[in-house]
């Protein structure tokens, strides 16, 4: 097929592209954590398997991210698709921790690999068909996609293994072999629509990861830089992190929660399918409506946050409460409308307190600060649950992020009028 000719062909494939790439995740993350239990892995060791794949993103995201220039970006995009495509089918015949373990490594070096090519190629596939177009909407359709993407294959992947009728981890491991065919439909609609008229950039694969791997300890070295000498920076980071662990709490111990609320596994996984979905949306609308709250707060981004990260922290609390299903979905979901709605406040105040020269390791900050905090989590929870229970897993994440309400009022009163349309959302997920 011939390269895009409008603005508006070139944003179908991108939106088109997006959510065909988002709905095979979409359709794993509700059962992760229940085929691994039901596989034999323990609580701690899925949290392990989580920290793992954090780290290989983390550190491999820069080093590979010039592949795209040298390489072409469908290569590069290809290339990762098919990694998802082996990591799902290696994760659904897995029956050991070590085999869990392969399919995550699998899975962080393809998600490594593919954050970006595709929007970097309509970005560059718009500027070649007018230079002065905006971007800005056909990227906002792009974030668009990625959570119908998402929600869509939670809903699906949760009510496979149910409508089924399979058993225990035979059944559970059907959304992931269904997420490996759609991988596989999305490297050929990549071959197909991802055309590129221009030559790659002059270099070699070796020379394009040695000057990835050199710019992270610089990166690094410049996000700690920052947090030190700025006290808001420090509190933004502080806030970030905090959100990451509330994250990973409700991922982490969700899937098992509902489960034992539903009343077995497959049916677990149909209900934590169902209110995974709602929440990806609810961040969303969270997002969307965080402007307003904060003009009904007076402009006071401080009291916003705060109030947020208040509604975040009784949100996880109720997961600990009665054992309701309603009560704990709700729950579920407010944290995900909380969370959603803080990112966008608290990366205005963020681009507040840097100038263009350094927005780029800035917002590569507030990302190490999400992933460090995920880390964190991920070790922190599967302790507590290991050794005092769920119930206290969730209590005490829930006083970790009370604590991040009220870092939030030293935060500056004002921020921007607008929140940057450059910053992007937070990550929906783990694994």
């Amino acid at each position: 097929m011939s390269a895009p000719t409008t603005v508006r062909s070139a944003t179908r494939r991108l939106v088109g592209l997006t959510a065909l790439r988002w709905l095979p995740v979409g359709l794993t993350t509700p059962i992760t954590v229940l085929l691994a239990q039901a596989r034999g892995l323990s609580l701690a060791e899925i949290g392990l398997l989580f920290t793992v794949h954090g780290v290989v993103v983390m550190v491999l995201e820069l080093p590979t991210g010039g592949l795209a220039d040298v390489l072409g970006r469908r290569p590069v995009v290809v290339v990762g698709a098919l990694l998802h495509l082996v990591s799902c089918v290696v994760y659904a015949t897995a029956t050991s921790f070590a085999g869990f373990l392969v399919g995550v490594l699998l899975l962080g070096l393809g998600r490594a690999l593919d954050s970006g090519p595709v929007e970097a190629w309509y970005v560059d596939t718009v500027h070649r068909i007018d230079p002065g177009a905006d971007v800005a909407p056909g990227l906002a359709r792009h974030s668009a996609a990625d959570g119908a993407g998402l929600a869509l294959g939670a809903v699906i992947g949760g009510l496979l293994p149910g409508l089924l009728g399979g058993v225990g981890g035979e059944a559970l491991a059907v959304p992931y072999l269904a997420a490996a065919a759609l991988d596989l439909l999305f490297v050929v609609a990549v071959l197909r629509l991802l055309t590129e008229d221009r030559p790659p950039r002059e270099g070699t694969v070796r020379s394009a990861l040695a000057e990835g791997a050199r710019a992270v300890p610089a990166t690094v070295t410049g996000a700690v830089r920052l947090s030190l000498t700025d006290g808001p920076m420090r509190l933004v980071l502080l806030v970030t992190a905090v959100g990451g662990v509330g994250l990973v709490a409700c991922e982490l111990l969700g899937p098992g929660r509902f489960a034992d609320l539903a009343g077995s596994r497959d049916d677990g996984a149909a209900v934590f399918g169902t209110v995974l979905a709602l929440s990806f949306a609810a961040a969303a609308v969270g997002a969307m409506g965080a402007t307003a709250l904060r003009r009904l707060l007076r402009g006071s981004t401080r009291v916003t946050c705060a109030a947020l990260t208040l509604l975040g922290a009784g949100a996880i609390a109720v997961l600990a409460g009665p054992d309701v299903l309603v009560a704990a979905a709700v729950g579920f979901a407010a944290y995900y409308v909380a969370h959603g709605a803080t990112w966008p406040l608290l990366s205005a105040v963020l681009h507040s307190r840097v100038t263009a020269a350094h927005r780029a390791t800035a917002v590569s900050a507030m990302s190490l600060a999400m992933m460090l905090g995920g880390i964190v989590g991920n070790v922190g929870v599967s302790w507590l649950t290991t050794a005092f229970g769920e119930d206290a897993a969730f209590l005490t994440v829930a006083g970790v992020v009370l604590l991040g309400a009220l870092a939030c009022l030293r935060l500056p009163r004002n921020a921007p009028a607008e929140v940057p349309e450059d910053v992007e959302g937070a990550p929906a997920g783990v694994v």
